[in-house]
């Protein structure tokens, strides 16, 4: 099921990034997008808020966490579509550009009522997201519409836990007596 219009262009710029740039650095940032990296990111910030009573926010965070296996396994079984330096199929979507996206953009939301400059949470997030799709694609792990499309699925699962959150805060203020 893999080509399309893009699927050429793709190709094209996969071929002109792959291999290049240092190494070490490009793998490190490929990386941030293993579970084993940033899931403990992502439960400390889970930890952080259920202690500071934002249960529901923490609650949505790991849902939408747990959604990510659940939306990505059986898209990449449909699309079937090989990655960019193996004819393996199963690289559309790209888990580890949902991964990285989710867990620091849940870690973010989670954290940025806490943060004096909340604008800072959700720009790191942004930052090690886009290093990990750079890595992905540097590395030639991943085609860069895969890293495009896992970012699209993930924006998706973080808007819905944004509006649990805001959602959650909302009715924690509310609940508040006031004098």
């Amino acid at each position: 099921m893999s080509g399309g219009p893009l699927t050429g262009p793709d190709e094209r710029i996969s071929g002109a990034l792959a291999g290049r740039g240092p190494a070490g650095p490009a793998e490190f940032c490929a990386d941030l997008g293993n579970m084993q990296v940033a899931l403990p990111v992502l439960a400390c910030a889970v930890a952080f808020a259920w202690w500071r009573g934002s249960r529901r926010a923490a609650a949505g965070a790991v849902a939408a966490m747990a959604a990510v296996p659940a939306l990505v396994v059986p898209l990449k079984l449909l699309t079937d579509r090989p990655g960019p330096l193996t004819e393996e199929t199963g690289y559309y979507p790209s888990g580890h550009a949902v991964t990285a996206a989710v867990a620091y953009g849940a870690a973010a939301l989670l954290l940025a009522p806490y943060v004096r400059r909340a604008w800072m949470t959700p720009a790191a997030a942004v930052l090690v997201t886009v290093a990990t799709g750079i890595g992905l694609v540097l590395r030639g792990y991943h085609w860069p519409l895969d890293v495009l499309a896992g970012w699209c699925l993930a924006g998706v699962l973080l808007l819905v836990l944004g509006e649990v959150s805001s959602r959650s805060r909302s009715r924690s203020s509310s609940r508040t007596p006031s004098c």
